[in-house]
C-alpha cells in the first residue's frame, strides 16, 4: 500500500506531457521575403578601347527577369518560389509562400544555396523536409520553365 501512492504520482506526472502534446499537423501556411542572392561583379574599365564595348550586348547579358514559381500544396502548407535570372544565369531565390514549420525554416536558406549553386532544380531534398524540398523543386521548375516560355 505503501507504493500505490508513488506509483500512481509518477504515473499522472509521466502522462500529462502527452496529453498536453500538440502535433504539427494543423500548421498554418506564411508569405516570407528571404532571398539569398549571388555577388555580381561589377565592370570596370582598363583602356579607353574597352569603354566602348557595345551596350546592347551587356545589357542582354545583365538583363533581369523575375519569374513566379506555380503554387504547390503540400500536407504541411503552400510553397511557392520567386526566380530572379540575369540573363540565363539565376541569381536569386525567394519564397513567396512557405509552410510554418520547423523544419522547412531551416531547409529553405539550403535549398536556395544549392539552386544557386547549381544553377538549375536538379537539388537533393533536405532530410527531414522532403515534402517542402519536393514542392519547392516543382515550384522552382515551374518558374525555370515559365522563364523560357
Amino acid at each position: 500500500m505503501k507504493r500505490v501512492i508513488p506509483v500512481l504520482v509518477l504515473s499522472v506526472a509521466g502522462l500529462i506531457p502527452v496529453w498536453r502534446y500538440e502535433p504539427s499537423i494543423g500548421t498554418t501556411t506564411t508569405t516570407t521575403t528571404e532571398s539569398v542572392a549571388t555577388p555580381t561583379p561589377t565592370p570596370t574599365a582598363t583602356s579607353s578601347s574597352s569603354s566602348s564595348a557595345s551596350p546592347s550586348s551587356s545589357a542582354a547579358a545583365s538583363a533581369k527577369k523575375v519569374v513566379q514559381g506555380t503554387a504547390i500544396n503540400t500536407d504541411k502548407g503552400t510553397v511557392q518560389v520567386r526566380v530572379t535570372f540575369e540573363g540565363d544565369k539565376i541569381s536569386a531565390v525567394s519564397m513567396l509562400q512557405q509552410p510554418d514549420h520547423p523544419q522547412t525554416k531551416a531547409a529553405v536558406p539550403v535549398l536556395i544555396e544549392e539552386t544557386l549553386k547549381a544553377q538549375s532544380a536538379k537539388i537533393d531534398t533536405v532530410s527531414g523536409a522532403t515534402i517542402t524540398s519536393d514542392a519547392y523543386v516543382q515550384s522552382l521548375q515551374a518558374a525555370i520553365d515559365a522563364k523560357g516560355a
